[in-house]
């Protein structure tokens, strides 16, 4: 009896002496890895990075003009991953993969089977330092057929299947932006989708204003948060937004 009350109270006093938030998770680090449509001044990139609550935090890497040869070649992925080395053990590191755009460009010099393989490549290499991969499918066009304001050309479908499959190559997590992106865009029509083109005269159809950047920020900001509901409490709730979203309504 004096025994089993001596280990209850030897329990009680080494729970109280545990160092308060010892079992805490590690707040998530973002690290965005691709062409224009993710990089600053004309993509998503920075519009997600603004919803992050601190200490949850992030860098945008992308790159204008890559395909997944140039990022390696030029010094970008190195840069991904020594953003992974030096925080993996600090915190959940994320890296979301977004390519296409340009991999697709014969004159790119990028074949598919090549493209695809690149693709895989980084999720393993993610993984292997630590990190989670985010396979991202490429952010839709926003151009429209002439005979219909609501069908938007479906220009990177084949680029959108290879995200999936090297998702599912390397049991990693698809963030379906082009298939998202796509639904929307046809949602609200081409005068809306106006809206958030490049440039004064609104020409770009590729890349995003600064409001569309915030617009498919949010977007993908909700899709992540619906393929790992865990980093909810990371990202700030637009509920307006987000429904107009999720339900076809321009931003």
């Amino acid at each position: 009896m004096l025994l089993s009350v001596f280990w209850a109270l030897a329990l009680s006093v080494f729970a109280t002496a545990l160092p308060v938030g010892k079992f805490e998770p590690k707040s998530p680090a973002f690290f965005l890895a691709g062409d224009s449509t993710t990089a600053r001044d004309g993509g998503w990139g920075d519009g997600f990075l603004a919803t992050l609550i601190a200490p949850a935090w992030g860098v945008n890497i992308g790159h204008s003009g890559a395909t997944t040869a140039s990022f390696v070649v030029g010094g970008d992925w190195a840069n991904v991953t020594s953003h992974l080395k030096d925080n993996a053990d600090k915190y959940d590191c994320y890296v979301t993969i977004s390519f296409g755009h340009n991999d697709q460009k014969p004159e790119n010099g990028v074949p598919f089977d090549v493209y695809q393989a690149n693709l895989i490549k980084f999720a393993n290499e993610v993984k292997s330092l630590g990190g989670t991969p985010l396979l991202t499918s490429s952010l839709t066009r926003r151009t429209f057929d002439t005979d219909n304001d609501h069908n938007a050309t479906d220009s990177l479908h084949n680029e959108r299947l290879a995200a999936i499959a090297a998702a599912e190559a390397t049991n990693s997590t698809v963030v379906d932006l082009n298939a998202a992106s796509l639904e929307y865009v046809n949602a609200i029509g081409k005068d809306a989708a106006w809206e958030y083109n490049y440039g004064e005269d609104k020409a770009d159809k590729t890349h995003l204003n600064e409001w569309g950047t915030v617009v498919f920020g949010r977007l993908v900001a909700d899709l992540i948060i619906r393929e790992k509901p865990d980093l909810g409490r990371w990202i700030t709730p637009n509920e307006t937004m987000s429904h107009e979203l999720s339900h076809g309504l321009p931003a």
